[in-house]
């Protein structure tokens, strides 16, 4: 069964307008979370304000280089590393990225000095999310083919993290994605086995975890949390990290998507709220469970009244995301 078009422009929109919403409480505690999705997200008052200085709708970096990559596959007619560091680069220089992270950013000026996007990765033990918070598009790209899949997603997420642990995350995100095109509706211990089985390939200890998402993700929200919110790291660095919640950490960022995801497959707005309700990064969590929903349930289920804000200063609205979407559509569909 082939996924249409509205899950390919789903996937996107259901990522950037995830990411605007946990734009708005970025880096805050899990207490002031939960305030959020219950006074304003699950009270009709979404929209209310943005992430100061920009307005709501303004989504940040994940969504930037998400979108990055979507543009050069329709370049390229195929995804091309050398052309997607270009453009990660690009938007390092220029200026115009929103929120972006330490790694990612180290990695774009090694680049502008002109290391190769096979060397200008930041290398282990960093392991934040950068890499998997983007790699939603490729699950799109390479739906049909998990060895490309593994590969392409290695590959985009070396570009800026060296880290096996970030190979890992990032396939773990385009897996997912690549999964709920089939059309097949989600058993959790399925899916999970089998994104598991693509992660070990990158790195097995994250393979790992994610196994251990299968127990979790019948747990309630706080008390799989607990659990999340740790995984894969020691306690010394937990307490030292700064970040209540849900932490940048690659491991414990990409299992609360995941877990969000699975807990509601058939409401983009339940995942949404769960993503942003564990505090910390929410802004990353909610793009990568938004992604992985909006390519499962299509552009339809995503609240139109919010994502018709949706804005990268001003350019990359709501009409052009969609439209860059189904180009991608188009291409995959004639080239397979």
């Amino acid at each position: 069964m082939l996924p249409h078009k509205d899950q390919f422009s789903g996937c996107l929109i259901g990522q950037c307008l995830g990411d605007a919403l946990g734009f708005v409480v970025e880096g805050f505690s899990p207490e002031a979370c939960k305030r959020y999705v219950e006074d304003y997200l699950k009270s009709g008052k979404a929209g209310e304000f943005g992430h100061f200085p920009f307005p709501f709708g303004q989504y940040s970096d994940d969504s930037q280089l998400a979108r990055e990559l979507l543009i050069s596959y329709v370049a390229c007619k195929k995804f091309d590393p050398h052309d997607y560091a270009e453009r990660i680069m690009r938007i390092f220089v220029e200026r115009k990225v929103v929120g972006f992270g330490y790694a990612t950013r180290q990695a774009a000026l090694r680049l502008f000095d002109g290391i190769s996007w096979e060397e200008s990765g930041t290398p282990a033990p960093s392991a934040g999310n950068g890499s998997a918070m983007r790699s939603a598009p490729v699950g799109l790209i390479y739906f049909d083919n998990p060895q490309l899949l593994i590969q392409s997603a290695h590959d985009q997420g070396r570009i800026t993290h060296k880290d096996p642990r970030c190979s890992a995350g990032a396939v773990s995100i385009s897996g997912a994605v690549a999964l709920v095109l089939q059309g097949r509706p989600v058993e959790p211990e399925t899916f999970l086995t089998t994104l598991a089985d693509w992660a070990d390939k990158p790195d097995p200890n994250f393979a790992a975890e994610l196994l251990k998402l299968v127990k979790w993700v019948s747990m309630p929200p706080e008390e799989a949390g607990a659990f999340i919110s740790k995984s894969g790291i020691d306690a010394e660095y937990i307490e030292e990290d700064g970040w209540k919640g849900i932490s940048p950490f690659v491991i414990s960022s990409v299992l609360w998507s995941l877990y969000s995801f699975l807990r509601t497959p058939d409401d983009y707005w339940e995942t949404i709220c769960t993503a942003i309700s564990a505090g910390g990064d929410v802004d990353t969590t909610a793009a990568m469970a938004g992604a992985i929903s909006g390519a499962y349930l299509g552009l339809g289920a995503i609240p139109s009244h919010l994502s018709k804000y949706l804005t990268d200063r001003g350019t990359w609205g709501l009409d052009d995301l969609v439209e860059l979407t189904h180009q991608c559509y188009y291409i995959k569909m004639q080239h397979g």
